[in-house]
């Protein structure tokens, strides 16, 4: 999916893997390993390509085959991988373009980001488990379990998990662009 729509985007642009990996400031076997679903990428480097590409990261995602109905599973979710100390998410919705829902585990400590960041979407993030802090627009917001926070993601903001407990977060996103 992912490295299909990669491929896909780097040929229409006529570039081949090093000069890819060069715009994106990425090793051209990371590259070489995510187009072949050997491994997935970091919400950061898809930040990177999305820039080299002039598109969103949910248009990495897009599947134009999308079904009119998904049924997604564990353990056969796309996951958008994380250094350690920031957030995996697995995600929970197919690449239609009208909604993004994303799952994530906070380990103590662990962060959406280091540093808050802003897109055009509208986001609400549900404490399914734990403590989560929500930061947004410089301000802190504890979200409990079951509680959830809705925002203008033009906000800057991050999640953190500020507690000595694990954490378990739903955000869902419209339009995508996580």
């Amino acid at each position: 999916m992912l490295g299909d729509q990669l491929r896909d985007l780097r040929q229409q642009h006529s570039l081949t893997l090093r000069q890819l990996a060069a715009a994106a400031d990425v090793s051209p076997a990371l590259l070489s390993q995510i187009e072949n679903g050997a491994t997935d990428p970091s919400l950061a480097t898809l930040r990177k390509l999305a820039k080299v590409f002039d598109t969103s990261i949910a248009a990495l995602f897009s599947e134009p085959d999308a079904p009119l109905v998904h049924i997604s599973r564990p353990g056969s979710r796309s996951r958008l991988a994380a250094p350690p100390g920031q957030i995996a998410y697995d995600r929970l919705t197919p690449g239609r373009g009208d909604l993004e829902v994303l799952e994530a585990e906070l380990a103590p400590g662990d962060a959406s980001s280091t540093e808050p960041w802003a897109h055009p979407s509208t986001e609400c993030a549900i404490a399914v488990t734990g403590e989560v802090v929500a930061e947004i627009g410089g301000e802190k917001y504890v979200l409990k379990t079951g509680e959830a926070i809705t925002f203008d993601s033009r906000l800057p903001h991050l999640y953190r998990n500020a507690s000595d407990q694990r954490a378990r977060l739903i955000i869902a996103v419209t339009p995508p662009t996580p």
